[in-house]
Formats: C-alpha cells, structure tokens, sequence
C-alpha cells in the first residue's frame, strides 16, 4: 500500500482507518496461522510423529528412540546359542590329497595313511534346468481296434512348461524378495542360461494366487475369531491414483486388502472389521469407532504426538503424560497386568493420568486462549494440536490405559506396523500397481508369505506347497 492510499484513508475519516486497521490485523493472523503450519511441518520427523524415517534426510539429527536404554551391551547376550558352519559327517564329495614322499627324500606312495585332518568347503555346484520328458504310451487294442492313450499327471499340461519349482522361485523373487521382473529375468539368464518372459513370472503369480483363494478366506476367519487383532491402513498408488492397503493381523496370521477408500467404506470391504468382536488395536482413525468391538489405541502413535508438543509448542503437560505412560508400560512389564498390580497402584495411576490431563487443559488454554469469530463459521471450532490430544485422551481413557488392566493387549500396535512395512518397500521400489489386478494379487501372496515366516516357516518352501495344492500350514489343515 503506497504513501498515498494510506493518506486517502486518513482523510476519509476514523471508521475508514479503523476498517483498514483491522483488515491488516486480519491479514497478519492468516499469516501467522501459516507460518505456524509450515513450522510444524518442518520440525516433525519420524521421533515427534508418524513420519517415516526414510524421510528424515541427512541433515536432520538422527531419530531417537522412545525405548528406554536397557543395561543390557550391544551385540549378543550371554547365553546366545550363535550360528556358524560346522561340519558335516556326510559330505557329497570327498577329495583325498596324497603325501607322495617324506621330507628326507623317502618315498610314501605304498604306505597306507595313519589318519586324516579334515576341511570342508560348502559351495554351490553350477547350475542348469533339469528337463523331464512326459511321455504318455498309445497302443492300439487287438481285439477291437480302439486307439488308447495314457493320461498325463494334472500338472503337466501342456506341451512345453516350467515346472512347480521355477514358478516358486520366480514367485519368491518377486512377491517376497521384490525384484521387478527385469530383475528377475536377468537372474535365470546368468544363473540358469534361461531366457524367461515377463509373461511367465506374471503368470506364475496369477497361479499362486488362484490356489491361495481357500488359504486367504481361512486367515480371515482365523483373525475374525481371535481375541485381539491389530489394524492399520497405508497410501499405495494403482494406476496412478492413490488406493488403501488395509491391513489385520495377529501374531500368526495377516490379512491384506486393497481400497480404493481408506475410510469405514474400505473397511468394509476388507471383510474383516464389520464381523470381528475382540479388541481392535488401532492409531485412533476415526472411522475405527464405527465398530462395535472393544478397542485400545497405540500408544506408541501417542507418544509421538506428545513430544511433538513438548518440543514444538513447550507444554510441560506432553512431557509428563510421556513419561506416566511409559513408566506403566515398565510396572506391566515386569509385575503384570492389573491382577497383579493391585487395585491401589491401578487408582493412583488413574489419578495421576487424570492430574496431568487438567495440567494439560489449563496449560493449553493459558498458551492458546479461546479466539472469538468475528464471523461465524459453519463446523467445529478450530482447535489447537494439544487440546484436540487432550480431548482425545480424555475421551478414550479406557482405550489409551487398556493394556494396564489386560494382558493380552500390547502397548503399542507396531504388530501391524510391522506387517505393513514391506509394502512400502515395494511402493518405493516400483512406485505404483500397473493394475488393480496386481495390487490385489500383491495383497494375497504378500498374506501368505507374512504368516509364513511368523510361524518360522520357510517362505519358498511354502510357496511351492501352494503350487501344489498341499497343506501350507500345519494347524490349518488339523
């Protein structure tokens, strides 16, 4: 605004200097409310929030952890059984090296060996395609003439085929180990001297998937009827627009889902939610409330957010809250749940989480007192990042404290976390699902191999038992 436009203000009189005042004054807020929002932006990582750490970049310190420093030292601890190779008693090959003459010049070829001293050398033998000719016999009948053929096995089908263990190492590369196919091809071309198609590995996956129909709606009951199961929900792109994988999970089993909404509509259609009545461990998304199950938040999603307005916005109440949280997380711990805490550590403890959150409530309305509109506005009042985590953990009190007074429910819902993660891998390494198609084939396959490994199963082992129609997992076929 230019000399000249202020002075032109002046002249009009008080109400319109007044009328430019408070517009100013109105600009200057706006702003203000901006630059607050870009600060925090810029000063959350993966410590204060849900950010990943790959986003942390370089010059930022280093994440710390929320864990509390164990006395324990680094490496293995005393009592680690350790791995290394030892000795086999039946070796494939054994080569026998010749003492032909003794050091004075005598000579040893007809003298038997009074012992051996042993070394082993584990290698692996060249590789090749090992190629199995089906051959089915026709002979013609003496007494009538009719043509018989004998009949081919059911996996053998057509003329020329890969067999059941290339298909689940193609599969292997790809869904667990995330090669792209190029990579993949590139493999059978310098370890096996085969030229495979994009089209095999696609198709080998489409197979894996077809066979995997039973063994996913069999996962899915099982989390369905489990005691408590834990869910999460992550961004991938299919096709270039963003979809929801939905994950549930419990220590032995995993679910994923593809949607192309995040929200109770995905849910939904992740088939496991509307019907399931354990306790859903969750992050506190909205949409989780919509069901009638028992819930418990994660606190490790709660403790983020708390030091985030300890250091950002300097409330002393988060830093409080972060330390009564953790300190419950170590009496449970170590002497249990509420059974074994007894009823007036339990109350105390109540109290002190109640103590801290009115702290919280004047704290936040001393550092950000109540604005009144000028104009009204349709919605809630908007309110700061404190007090909507206030309001949060007064709300859901019984949810934030449930793995005090349960010890089946964990303090936090790095479960699911956990299981989502290579997923993300994946999105970083191929940025996006060619096709729904994919992305729901990705989903299956990517189940089957989380549950094998947390039933300490070998993944390409039990990937190959798909192919062949066996039984995956033992406690799914009892």
């Amino acid at each position: 605004m230019k000399r000249e436009d202020i002075l032109k203000v002046y002249e009009e009189g008080p109400e319109a200097v007044v009328e430019l005042v408070q517009s100013l004054f109105a600009i200057i807020a706006r702003l203000e409310e901006r630059i607050n929002k870009l600060e925090e932006q810029v000063n959350k990582n993966s410590r204060n929030s849900s950010k990943p750490p790959s986003s942390d970049g370089f010059k930022k310190p280093q994440p710390k952890s929320l864990r509390e420093k164990g006395k324990r030292p680094v490496g293995g601890q005393k009592g680690h059984p350790g791995r290394t190779l030892c000795m086999t008693e039946q070796p494939d090959h054994r080569v026998v090296h010749p003492v032909s003459a003794c050091s004075c010049g005598h000579d040893l070829e007809q003298i038997a060996a009074k012992r051996y001293e042993r070394r082993q050398v584990w290698d692996i033998p060249p590789q090749k395609m090992n190629v199995t000719e089906h051959r089915a016999e026709i002979k013609v009948c003496p007494l009538c003439g009719c043509l018989n053929k004998a009949e081919f096995p059911a996996e053998v089908s057509a003329p020329v085929q890969y067999g059941t263990s290339v298909k689940s190492l193609m599969t292997y590369l790809n869904q667990y180990q995330l090669l792209p196919y190029d990579r993949i091809r590139e493999f059978f071309r310098d370890l096996f001297g085969q030229d495979i198609s994009q089209a095999t590995c696609i198709q080998a996956n489409e197979s894996l998937y077809q066979q995997l129909e039973d063994f996913e709606a069999d996962i899915m009951k099982r989390i369905k009827i489990s005691d408590v199961a834990h869910f999460d929900e992550t961004g991938v792109r299919v096709e270039g627009k963003l979809h929801w994988l939905h994950v549930a999970s419990t220590a032995e089993y995993t679910h994923y889902s593809v949607q192309e909404k995040r929200g109770q509509m995905g849910m939904d259609e992740a088939g496991i939610l509307p019907s399931f009545s354990g306790i859903a461990v969750h992050d506190a998304w909205n949409s989780y409330w919509g069901y009638s199950c028992l819930h418990a938040l994660c606190n490790a999603h709660l403790l983020r957010e708390l030091t985030f307005i300890f250091e950002q916005d300097g409330q002393a109440w988060a830093d409080k809250m972060s330390k009564l949280l953790l300190e419950i997380k170590k009496r449970v711990d170590t002497q249990g749940s509420l059974d074994t805490l007894g009823q007036q550590e339990v109350v105390a403890l109540v109290q002190s989480y109640n103590r801290i959150l009115e702290e919280g409530l004047d704290e936040d309305a001393r550092l950000n007192p109540h604005q009144p509109e000028t104009v009204k506005k349709r919605g809630r009042t908007k309110q700061s990042k404190a007090k909507n985590l206030l309001d949060r953990l007064l709300k859901h009190q019984q949810e934030v404290l449930a793995f005090m007074h349960d010890p089946r429910i964990p303090f936090d819902n790095n479960q699911a976390e956990r299981d989502i993660r290579m997923t993300k891998v994946q999105q970083k390494i191929s940025g996006t699902f060619r096709s729904k198609q994919g992305a729901v084939t990705f989903c299956r396959i990517r189940g089957l191999i989380s549950t094998l490994k947390k039933g300490s199963f070998s993944v390409i082992e039990g990937i190959r038992a798909a192919f062949e129609g066996k039984c995956i997992l033992p406690q799914l076929c009892s």
